[in-house]
């Protein structure tokens, strides 16, 4: 009998994180999903459960139930959005190593997240910046492996809709003809594929103890199961 299979995410209700809640969802070989949340989900499913708190904190933990060996991080804010560049720490670098070190404790032992293309600890960009920090903080939390897909523009829609995003992917789709190459990370990538190459390759065979997936890499990847 083959082993149960159990995940964890959090940030399912953004954009790239919905879109990867319904591939686990619809996913066969994934039995049982927790979702932690702050807010809560607008629907149920018999094999989703959700973890609740307003500082997505897992306080209490019954050891008697399935351990999620699994884990997936979809969260990530703006400095428009957060208000101020510490406000945006406290999301893209402090909230999402909390989250993972509570993941860790439960017993994840393949983590997969959302980064972004150029991350960098010494970027001069203190979103890059931030991201790059996540990085390696996460890469010496002791997971057996950590999964990082770093994408460029996104396309998809969004509870709350970015313009400064909307005005870059129509910039882009002019320049499409002509970025090749390193250029070609910045093509925008669909959310949903965002989703499906991080489930993909959470569940992919011998994986590296450090992955790391750009835009081209993603396409990549998921050409392998077309």
């Amino acid at each position: 009998m083959s082993k149960e299979q159990v995940v964890i995410i959090a940030g399912a209700t953004g954009l790239i994180g919905t879109e990867l809640l319904k591939l686990m969802l619809a996913e066969r070989a994934i039995d049982h999903i927790y979702a932690l949340t702050r807010k809560g989900l607008a629907f149920t499913h018999p094999k989703l459960e959700e973890i609740r708190d307003s500082e997505l904190r897992i306080l209490d933990w019954d050891e008697t139930l399935p351990t999620p060996e699994k884990g997936y991080i979809c969260l990530g804010t703006t400095r428009k959005q957060a208000g101020s560049k510490s406000a945006l720490e406290a999301v893209d670098y402090h909230l999402v190593c909390d989250v993972a070190k509570n993941m860790a404790l439960l017993g994840v032992k393949h983590l997969t997240v959302v980064s972004s293309y150029g991350a960098n600890p010494r970027s001069s960009s203190h979103y890059l910046r931030c991201k790059g920090k996540m990085e390696l903080a996460l890469e010496n939390l002791g997971f057996e492996h950590v999964t990082f897909v770093q994408p460029g523009p996104l396309v998809g829609l969004r509870d709350t809709p970015r313009s400064d995003e909307t005005i870059l992917q129509g910039l882009l789709k002019i320049l499409r003809p002509i970025m090749i190459g390193r250029l070609a990370r910045f093509i925008p990538i669909k959310a949903e594929l965002v989703a499906r190459a991080m489930l993909y390759a959470s569940f992919a065979s011998n994986p590296r103890p450090i992955e790391v997936f750009d835009s081209v890499a993603m396409r990549e990847l998921l050409n392998k199961y077309k």
